[in-house]
């Protein structure tokens, strides 16, 4: 939960090209221990751990502790929402490829 108490936009969790690599990674396998996040990347645990933090108050991202070791994993239900906003986008465009297409063969 952010300051508000309300949970992040899933819209601003993806907006960052950080977030969008760690759903990327997390995506491949089950689940990766923050130590292995933070080895991709031209940054520091503390940045990474930030990044998850977003992530987790979109719901995108759930953690578990095993140990000592933080564990992450992708909750894609959340991009459900994003891909039905570009759905609608997809439709338009599809027409308007029809359209250009019909025009062209006219000619």
């Amino acid at each position: 939960m952010n300051d508000k108490g309300q949970e992040r936009d899933v819209y601003v969790a993806v907006a960052d090209p950080t977030r969008r690599k760690l759903l990327r990674l997390l995506s491949e396998v089950e689940e990766l221990p923050l130590h292995e996040l933070t080895a991709q990347f031209q940054m520091g645990r503390t940045a990474v751990s930030k990044h998850l933090a977003i992530l987790k108050e979109a719901g995108l991202v759930t953690d578990r502790k095993v140990g000592r070791e933080t564990r992450y994993r992708l909750n894609a239900a959340p991009l459900s929402e994003i891909r039905d906003w570009v759905s609608h986008y997809e439709k338009f465009w599809q027409e308007k490829a029809l359209l250009l297409k019909k025009l062209l063969e006219e000619e």
